[in-house]
């Protein structure tokens, strides 16, 4: 995993394949309790498992998309991750997670909005679910800022209370 492909690019934002230089941004990010608190996941014990988490990442192998790093231009800072995941079942779902001191200021969003657009025009994806808790009210104006629809209540990876949107093409 040498290698940084770019997949988006948007006026403040570039959205890549994850790297192994990015283990200790998303250590972080995930051992920050306000970030993981609607998402049912359990954060990385070290910064060497989130490495090992991101070198055995298959999605962009197996589906030929997944989540992507999200890399403010302006600095080349990393913020998070944001992207498309195919399920078993053929879903396919928007995913993103933002460093909470990046919170409120449009980048979630722009990543997702970009995420969406790529996953109709570029991959020819033809529907789109969002899912969070039903109470992360700021994850829901995301969702609903893209365009996606309530679709219904149901329980998903860990998350009881959860509510599903989604956008067709």
């Amino acid at each position: 995993m040498t290698q940084k492909k770019t997949i988006i690019t948007t006026d403040r934002l570039l959205l890549r394949e994850f790297h192994s230089s990015d283990a200790a941004s998303f250590y972080e990010l995930n051992k920050n309790v306000e970030v993981m608190r609607y998402t049912g996941d359990i954060a990385f014990e070290s910064v060497e498992a989130s490495r090992h988490f991101i070198e055995a990442y298959d999605a962009y192998a197996n589906s030929g998309f997944g989540r992507w790093t999200v890399i403010l231009k302006e600095t080349n800072e990393c913020l998070g991750w944001c992207g498309l995941k195919k399920h078993a079942d053929g879903m396919i779902d928007l995913g993103y997670r933002i460093h909470q001191e990046y919170w409120g200021l449009g980048y979630a969003t722009e990543a997702a909005q970009a995420c969406v657009a790529f996953g109709f025009k570029e991959l020819s994806i033809t529907k789109i679910v969002g899912r969070t808790a039903r109470a992360n009210v700021a994850s829901i104006r995301v969702l609903e800022k893209l365009g996606m629809k309530y679709w219904k209540d149901a329980p998903c990876e860990g998350i009881i209370d959860s509510v599903f949107y989604r956008i067709s093409k």
